[in-house]
């Protein structure tokens, strides 16, 4: 008999997170699906009637409070947000690179089975776009990190959904874009095509090892 899971997941209300958590609610590897969130989530919305779903309200400006949930089999970092709802550079760099990078330091000291997080396509630390070099630069940061096992980075494009209390009308009018012209980006450029939130969460939990 398989031995089974424990996931915790950062970021469950986010479109990846939210389809995630759902995932793994329904995957039957998992027995515990722990998720830190920023207030309470509504438990409503998901189904989970074996009673797998914990989720802690946590103050991300001090994850080590809460090392001891980083000991879990998996974990799944769907942090993130933008330039724009972030409102300065600093605010942006301490989502998406310092609760991140974080949140991996305490994988490895906890001894996690399996870090996986977002990035994004075309991330790059040398690019002169500072969403992708903050997004090169923690996959840097990360996986140079020694004895962190299974780490590994999903990078898609752009999303496809709609997001609540978010809206980003120039992000949806591009993923529509994108969908139009998904017949033509092959190749390099395949990596750049919009997204939905379900394949990016299938992706994370292809990475991890069961």
């Amino acid at each position: 008999m398989a031995v089974l899971k424990s996931a915790l997941i950062l970021g469950a209300s986010g479109l990846v997170g939210q389809q995630l958590l759902r995932e793994l609610l329904h995957d039957d590897r998992y027995d515990s699906v722990t998720c830190l969130v920023r207030r309470p989530l509504g438990q409503h919305l998901y189904k989970d009637p074996k009673n797998k779903l914990h989720p802690v309200v946590v103050d991300f400006d001090a994850l080590d409070d809460y090392q001891g949930y980083f000991g879990a089999d998996h974990i799944y970092c769907c942090l993130g947000t933008t330039l724009k709802r972030a409102g300065s550079l600093q605010a942006f760099r301490k989502v998406d690179f310092e609760y991140v990078h974080v949140a991996a330091q305490l994988a490895r000291g906890q001894r996690a089975g399996g870090f996986v997080w977002i990035s994004s396509a075309g991330a790059n630390a040398q690019s002169n776009n500072y969403y992708l070099k903050v997004k090169g630069e923690l996959e840097n940061a990360i996986m140079r990190m020694p004895q962190l096992p299974n780490a590994a980075a999903v990078r898609p494009g752009l999303l496809i959904g709609e997001r609540v209390n978010d809206k980003r009308p120039l992000e949806k009018a591009a993923a529509n874009l994108l969908q139009l012209i998904r017949p033509l980006l092959v190749g390099r450029l395949k990596k750049y095509r919009a997204v939905y939130p379900s394949q990016v969460a299938l992706e994370m939990i292809r990475h991890q090892e069961f």
